[in-house]
């Protein structure tokens, strides 16, 4: 595959350092095993810094930790969606998250909080406390248990000025700036690089070569699948695809994903042009796969397939389009025609410098047991069915 500059990534300027895109990554992995990290952000021109623990790997460790650097006077706060604030009952802020301070320490243990941050489980009432706004260090916490596919709750305490660095030596905790974790999905889809190629005949098209693009935080790795040779002298035909367990591999029939995936790779290979399909590991449009389980069992509770996104706290879609940018600027596609009915991708590309030609219809029929699902898509989503 040829390299090419045409498709030009836009606001590189803005770039977080790669020694920042490392920390984000290792704070992901420590925030997953229900580990502190320090996160220092700026409000009003001040800075202020929160020590914080993700609500749903919390352990009563773990919190004694986090309540041994509050001290005696400090309770802590769990930042919570307004979504799940308000089935709680609090009912002022229209703020997309917010936190609670239980008026006694005592009065909640680590099974407790975990239990208030479970948008699954009905609560009869909080103990006494109040509700506040969240400080931009507790909007990055909440962004950082987005990167780790985590519920988007988190467990914090203050944490001064003077404390800040030598808490991080002397517990060996991670210090992040709001900027760094807020600009972690950028940098990392600029810093792709081919790692890996190899033919792979398929079903519906023996002629394929997949191509392995890792970023260099070492984070999951996105897939282009090359099917044929595309041609260079017009849009190349492609299809933006985010990775889906359980339409994808187990053949999941709540979704139109297997189909889709199936679909993608049989039109082009039929086209007789080529074209490339991009595996994009974003699972649950970005949420991880525990967390579309969750949103599964919401819907089974009368929620759509948005909404349930919602009620955990997510967008109703998270994903990104940049790292699809930077794999077609790589492999020297600058135009494209794109199979799909997701207007959001066309001008997702397009935000990333990828000209989107035309837009090719990809439905398929619903099975019995997705017609709510796709309905919805096509309601509230815009989808083009």
């Amino acid at each position: 595959m040829t390299q090419s500059s045409a498709v030009t990534a836009q606001n590189d300027s803005n770039l977080i350092p790669a020694t920042d895109l490392v920390t984000v990554s290792r704070a992901v992995a420590d925030l997953r095993r229900g580990e502190i990290v320090l996160v220092q952000g700026h409000d009003n021109d001040e800075a202020h810094s929160v020590a914080v623990i993700a609500a749903e790997p919390l352990s009563q460790h773990g919190l004694q930790r986090l309540c041994d650097i509050a001290g005696s006077d400090t309770s802590p706060a769990i930042v919570l969606p307004r979504v799940r604030a308000k089935s709680l009952g609090q009912t002022a802020k229209d703020d997309p998250f917010v936190a609670f301070v239980s008026a006694d320490q005592s009065a909640v243990d680590a099974n407790r909080l975990g239990e208030i941050a479970n948008p699954l489980l009905d609560l009869d009432a909080l103990p006494a406390g109040d509700w506040r706004p969240v400080s931009m260090a507790e909007n990055a916490a909440i962004r950082l248990a987005k990167l780790a596919r985590l519920l988007p709750a988190v467990v914090t305490v203050p944490v001064s000025a003077d404390q800040l660095e030598t808490l991080a030596r002397a517990q060996n905790l991670l210090v992040l700036q709001s900027e760094s974790i807020n600009g972690y999905e950028n940098a990392s889809a600029a810093s792709l690089r081919q790692v890996s190629e190899a033919r792979v005949p398929l079903e519906d098209a023996e002629n394929v070569t997949v191509i392995a693009f890792r970023p260099e935080d070492g984070g999951q790795e996105h897939l282009a699948i090359v099917i044929d040779e595309p041609v260079r002298d017009k849009p190349v035909l492609i299809r933006l695809h985010s990775e889906c367990f359980t339409g994808d591999l187990i053949g999941s029939l709540r979704c139109d994903c297997g189909p889709q995936l199936r679909g993608a790779i049989s039109e082009i290979a039929k086209s007789g042009q080529g074209g490339i399909v991009l595996y994009l590991r974003q699972e649950g449009r970005g949420i991880g796969l525990v967390n579309k389980l969750r949103a599964y069992a919401l819907q089974d509770r009368g929620f759509d397939t948005l909404d349930a996104n919602e009620e955990l706290g997510f967008d109703a879609d998270e994903r990104v389009y940049r790292p699809a940018a930077e794999m077609l600027r790589q492999m020297g596609f600058e135009s494209v025609r794109l199979l799909t009915n997701n207007p959001e991708k066309l001008t997702g590309l397009e935000s990333w410098g990828v000209t989107v030609s035309e837009r090719v219809p990809h439905k398929f029929p619903s099975n019995g047991h997705n017609e709510f699902y796709l309905q919805t898509k096509k309601d509230r989503a815009g989808h083009l069915f």
